[in-house]
């Protein structure tokens, strides 16, 4: 079993910038790619932002590429996405994945506020 802890998320002015962070704890040895995932209230789909391979292979949804950048820290454990140049259109809960060889975990979702 994977446990997904995200941190980092807030409220930040148009323009601004912040570095979310996953700490990825349990059965890692499991794991084969994570991702960062949004979803807007009332929504029930979840998008994908970005995704990272354990091989290092990186894929971004279109909208973000070269706003967003996604990282893996295999020492700390850790998955980051470091948002710059936000927008309001990018308030939303911004959820961790992790695709493992058992199923899929999640975060606990942490909200992102775009607002003046």
């Amino acid at each position: 079993q994977v446990q997904l802890v995200e941190s980092g998320g807030g409220l930040v002015q148009p323009g601004g910038s912040l570095n979310l962070s996953c700490s990825v704890s349990g059965y890692i040895m499991s794991i084969f790619n994570y991702g960062w995932y949004r979803q807007a209230p009332g929504n029930d789909e979840r998008e994908q932002v970005a995704k990272i391979t354990v091989g290092g292979v990186i894929e971004y949804l279109e909208s973000v590429k070269g706003q967003f950048t996604i990282s893996r820290d295999t020492v700390k454990n850790t998955v980051a996405l470091q948002m710059n140049r936000l927008k309001p259109k990018d308030t939303d809960v911004y959820y961790c994945h992790a695709s493992t060889y058992n199923g899929n975990s999640w975060g606990q979702g942490i909200q992102v506020t775009v607002s003046s």
